[in-house]
Formats: structure tokens, C-alpha cells, sequence
């Protein structure tokens, strides 16, 4: 074993494991694909303000967790802590808005980092799949995004998981309801960090999850009751076009979610089999964060669903995803004649798009049929000196355990014919 280790927090994944993580992807974000939104790739690494201003001062994200440095020429970048900021500036760097097709809709996957305690479904380093659309105002795209998010859990046979729904209000009856909600706050008795962040945001103190505070705030004033009429009918609209997709979700009236740029529309995938790390993504609609980074007034709105903790819902479902081998076919050749000849086959399979491999290391016909056995492969050629002199390889079915002689000169198209029936 090396004597290095993953950092504290992090994971290495490796097959076949790997395979699960792949397949979770390639489902949160195949719904997304066939919905018109483009891929798009940010770096891992940003100026530290854009992220302070971004996603908030006051937040534990900048304040306690991200990964802040200084290279060597000065510049002050900061690991991705999320992904909604980057690909935003992205965006406006781009000027894609300026493309005359809004909403601009996006999807990435990545890494990102924070500085977090590690325990199970939690790490420092994680990795999501997140989807913003940037420039329209309209209860229809929270909707389909929430809906898009709920069809890609269920694609991979998830059940048990809840959507919750809130409405955080904009800027018109937001500063009213919080100078309400800073009244109530600052009367209870709170740790001195606490009593900061009802300055800065109040909002956010209505997510903490001690149970001694949650027990103070008992009563405090909800913000449904003080949202201004043209947000109630914005978040009405958004429920009805859920309700009649089907899509079954809960009023959660003290969802804030943990980013200060939400506006309007915020909601959170849970999944009770989790623990206390029980939200497996989240999201909501973001209409001043254009102009935070310095962009122009682009109201938008997106998600970001962990890939890492969608594994765990999984497991905890006890759902084995249908990953197929990634080998169909597996050659073992007796003798440096067969080593390239079968060498030849394999690479023929492979240009006519069939997965094939192949017994490296020169070992003898028990270890080579023992490694075969372990890739999956459904099909196995074996071909001695013997055979190679009759123009033959001997064709085995893995899963029947018949063996037959099939002329060289055959072997793909008989191999490709045998594999589309049993895919039929």
C-alpha cells in the first residue's frame, strides 16, 4: 500500500463503484438534455469575491468552509464552494444572455469543496449535478426545473424522497418582514455568532438546527404571512403547475435553504433514509445575483442535486442499479502466434463498437479464464496453435457454458450476431 492517503474528507472512487456514480449522472442529467438545456464547464478554482458576494458574507459556506488562498502573484481565489455563482459569470462573461434566447438553460457536473466536519453523506470534497436557467422571470421554470429534478430521482427508482417548497419574497416585502423577524430574535437568548447573524441575515436563523433555538422560535413571524400579493400569486402559480404535473411536494414554511441569493421560489429534495444529512439537493430562483457579480438584472432560477448523497438514498432504498458488464467479450490466447492474432480480433471488436478485452500479462489458460469470468464478459475466444493451424478459435457462451469452433474469419460477425439476439 502507498504510504499517501486521500485527504481527511474526501473519497477516491473506483470501480465498481464508480459505475454507480457514472450511472446517477447520466440520470439527473438526462432529463435536463432532453429539455434544452446546453452543457457547461467552470473551473474549479474562482476569485474569492465572487463567491463572498455571490453566495454571501454572513453564510457558514464563506465564512467557516471554504478552501481561500493566495497564489503567488497575489490573486485570491477560493475552491468552488457551489456552483450556481460560477456558472453565472460564466454565463455573463460569455455574454450568452446577450444571445437573444432567454432563458439561457445550463447543466454542469462537478467537484466541489468545502470545509466541512466529515461524517457519513457530508464530505469536503463532493460532487453534484446542478442545472440553471438564467434570464426569465416565470413561475413555469421553477416549476419545470422542480419537476425535471423529481423525474430524474424517479428514473432511477427512487421513492422515498420529499420536495419541499417555501417562498423567501423579493426584494419589495422582504426588508419589511425582516426588520419583523429581527424585533423577535433579538429578544430570545442566543450565542453571540447567532445574534451576528440576525444583523446580517435573519433568515438564516430560522434554518439553525440546534434544538435549543428551534424551541425559542416557536411563533416567531412566518414570512408566507407578510409576502406581498404579486409574490403569493407568483408561488400559486408555481404549485399549481406542480400539482397538476403530479408532482407531490410540502409547504415548508421554514425552508431558507443556506445561499443568501435566493429570492422567491427555494426548495430542498430530502430522503428520511439519510439521517441528519437527509437533503440530497435543493435549490430555488435567484433574481439578484446578476447584479451582485456586477452583471445586468437577469432573474433566474436552478438546482443542484448531490450525486454523492443520491448513491446513499439509493442504497438506503435498497435499489442496485442495472449497470451492464463493461466487457462483452474476453480473449485468452495459448501462445505468442494467438497473443496476436487475438490481439487483432479484439481491436476489430472494438472499431465495430463491441466492449472486448484481453489476457494481458501472458498468463496460462486457468488464471486467463478466472479473470475473464471476473470482467462479466458474456462471450470468451480461446484459441491455441492447434486451432490458429484448422483457421478456428473456440467461441464460449459464459453463460451457458457451451464452447464451439468458429472460423477465424468469422469470429466478429459471429460474435456481434449472437450478442444483438441476446440483447433482443
Amino acid at each position: 500500500m502507498s504510504t499517501f492517503q486521500a485527504p481527511k474528507g474526501t473519497y477516491d472512487l473506483t470501480p465498481p463503484r464508480s459505475a454507480k456514480f457514472l450511472a446517477v449522472r447520466e440520470a439527473i442529467s438526462a432529463p435536463l438534455r432532453d429539455s434544452g438545456y446546453g452543457y457547461i464547464e467552470t473551473p474549479g478554482f474562482e476569485d474569492v469575491n465572487l463567491f463572498a458576494r455571490g453566495v454571501g458574507e454572513s453564510t457558514d459556506i464563506v465564512s467557516k468552509e471554504m478552501y481561500a488562498f493566495e497564489t503567488r502573484g497575489g490573486d485570491k481565489l477560493a475552491l468552488r464552494p457551489e456552483g450556481t455563482a460560477s456558472v453565472l459569470r460564466a454565463a455573463l462573461e460569455a455574454n450568452l444572455h446577450k444571445a437573444g434566447n432567454l432563458p439561457v438553460k445550463l447543466w454542469y457536473s462537478g467537484s466541489y469543496y468545502r470545509y466541512e466536519r466529515p461524517q457519513a453523506g457530508r464530505y469536503r470534497h463532493f460532487s453534484q449535478v446542478g442545472a440553471e436557467a438564467i434570464g426569465a422571470e416565470d413561475p413555469a421554470l421553477d416549476a419545470e426545473l422542480i419537476i425535471l429534478a423529481d423525474q430524474a430521482y424517479r428514473s432511477l427508482g427512487l421513492t422515498e424522497f420529499r420536495i419541499l417548497l417555501n417562498s423567501l419574497g423579493d426584494k419589495e416585502c422582504r426588508p419589511a418582514y425582516r426588520e419583523v423577524l429581527q424585533d423577535f430574535l433579538r429578544d430570545l437568548d442566543l450565542d453571540e455568532e447567532t445574534r451576528r447573524r440576525i444583523e446580517i441575515n435573519p433568515l438564516r436563523v430560522l434554518d439553525d438546527k440546534r434544538a435549543d433555538v428551534q424551541k425559542q422560535l416557536v411563533g416567531a413571524p412566518m414570512l408566507r404571512d407578510h409576502l406581498c400579493d404579486a409574490c403569493k400569486a407568483y408561488h400559486e402559480e408555481v404549485r399549481v403547475l406542480l400539482t397538476a404535473a403530479g408532482v407531490v411536494y410540502e409547504d415548508d414554511e421554514k425552508l431558507v435553504r443556506g445561499l443568501d441569493y435566493y429570492t422567491r421560489t427555494t426548495f430542498e429534495f430530502v430522503h428520511d433514509g439519510l439521517g441528519s444529512q437527509s437533503a440530497v439537493g435543493g435549490g430555488g430562483r435567484y433574481d439578484g445575483l446578476s447584479e451582485m457579480i456586477g452583471g445586468p438584472a437577469l432573474p433566474s432560477v436552478g438546482w443542484a442535486l448531490g450525486v454523492d448523497r443520491t448513491v446513499l438514498a439509493l442504497e438506503a432504498e435498497g435499489i442496485e442499479l442495472p449497470i451492464p458488464a463493461a466487457t462483452s467479450v474476453y480473449a485468452v490466447p495459448l501462445g505468442e502466434e494467438a497473443r496476436r492474432v487475438l490481439f487483432g480480433v479484439v481491436t476489430q471488436l472494438r472499431r465495430e463498437g463491441v466492449a472486448a478485452d484481453f489476457a494481458f500479462g501472458g498468463r496460462g489458460l486457468k488464471g486467463a479464464m478466472k479473470s475473464a469470468n471476473r470482467s462479466g464478459a458474456r462471450f470468451t475466444i480461446v484459441a491455441g496453435e492447434r486451432d490458429l493451424a484448422e483457421g478456428n478459435v473456440q467461441l464460449k457462451d459464459m453463460e451457458s457454458g457451451e464452447q464451439e469452433a468458429v472460423a477465424l474469419a468469422d469470429v466478429t460477425g459471429t460474435i456481434r450476431g449472437k450478442l444483438s439476439a441476446s440483447d433482443g
